[in-house]
């Protein structure tokens, strides 16, 4: 049975944290204000009731404190050193601008702690909403967000069973469909690079739709052409390297950086692309098609699904009520380019 996620939910107080922990709600209080005015031991029976009840400091306590929230939307993205992302968030930006919403945005660097970390500074905040782009893996930061009764949006890959709502695209389709671009082409020894599955879901499913289109053309996925590398040029240039070794006839790249650093690697040893070998990426940033050869490419519109999920949160904020979890696909496009 879904959830149905416009119904108000009860906010912990500090009351109910006093309880918990058996002190009184000044305790609370001081140990969150000054954690030196209070004991150890007392400071870690706080630090569990906290947990346990999923209060979340009101940070706009006192002269602002309000019964609206903020005109604030928070998103957390895996890093702000990417520019796919960067894509992402002006979508968000745009839409929420001109309605005078204002982004507040946060980097996790990849990590559930820091994610958990910078939902907890968010909700503080008291936005009328809040972006993720990667699945929350963390069970205290989603129990967080459920308790924090305001729309949310997931962006990073096409769930079926959302926390709130989901407009994205979905991984596992996408680098299925350029692997089998791949196989039609006639490619028999197709290598798969990416980051490492356990840093990212999206990683993961990226594999699993990479392995789907093998096992449908009953190709063997070998262990030697799938690899878990870093982002950035190098990592491309030294992932072509090991799987031509390995026999590689054509390498799907789980990233633009990825893919343009092979092919930087391709043309530094003389390497013809797609003779030697085919490249193919994911994202079709602008530099995929101004590399020799155009890289063939997963256009994702990450502008788009920036936007979208920015104007579901407005459409709630101004009282459209979603009785089942949203689920919008976004879709993406296979370009064909001379490196296939």
């Amino acid at each position: 049975m879904s959830r149905r996620v416009d119904q108000p939910a009860t906010h912990a107080r500090m009351q109910d944290v006093a309880k918990r922990a058996s002190v009184s709600a000044m305790t609370v209080s001081r140990a969150l204000r000054d954690p030196s005015q209070v004991s150890e031991k007392t400071r870690r029976r706080i630090t569990r009731a906290i947990r346990d009840v999923g209060y979340v400091p009101n940070e706009l306590a006192g002269g602002l404190r309000t019964l609206n929230r903020t005109k604030l939307v928070a998103a957390i993205v895996p890093s702000v050193r990417n520019s796919l992302f960067a894509a992402t968030s002006q979508g968000m930006s745009d839409a929420l601008r001109a309605h005078g919403i204002n982004l507040m945005l946060g980097d996790s660097h990849y990590s559930p702690d820091e994610e958990t970390n910078l939902v907890t500074a968010f909700l503080a905040q008291r936005p009328c909403g809040i972006i993720l782009h990667d699945a929350v893996r963390s069970s205290h930061t989603r129990k967080l967000l459920r308790k924090a009764s305001i729309p949310i949006v997931e962006v990073g890959d096409l769930t079926r069973r959302p926390l709130d709502m989901a407009v994205s695209y979905s991984n596992f389709a996408a680098a299925q469909a350029m692997t089998r671009h791949l196989l039609a082409r006639g490619y028999r020894r197709i290598a798969f690079a990416s980051l490492p599955p356990a840093i990212t879901a999206r990683s993961a499913a990226r594999l699993r739709g990479y392995q789907a289109a093998l096992r449908e053309a009953r190709r063997h996925a070998d262990p030697a052409l799938i690899i878990g590398v870093e982002s950035g040029f190098a990592s491309g240039a030294e992932a072509l390297v090991r799987l031509v070794a390995a026999g590689a006839d054509a390498i799907f790249f789980a990233g633009d950086v990825l893919a343009v650093g092979a092919a930087l690697e391709c043309q530094r040893r003389g390497w013809s692309v797609p003779e030697r070998v085919a490249l193919a990426s994911f994202d079709d940033h602008e530099i995929a098609a101004q590399v020799t050869p155009a890289l063939t490419a997963l256009r994702i519109p990450r502008y788009e699904i920036g936007r979208r999920a920015a104007e579901l949160i407005l459409e709630r904020h101004n009282g459209v009520k979603h009785r089942k979890p949203v689920v919008i696909d976004m879709g993406f496009e296979i370009v064909a380019r001379a490196s296939t």
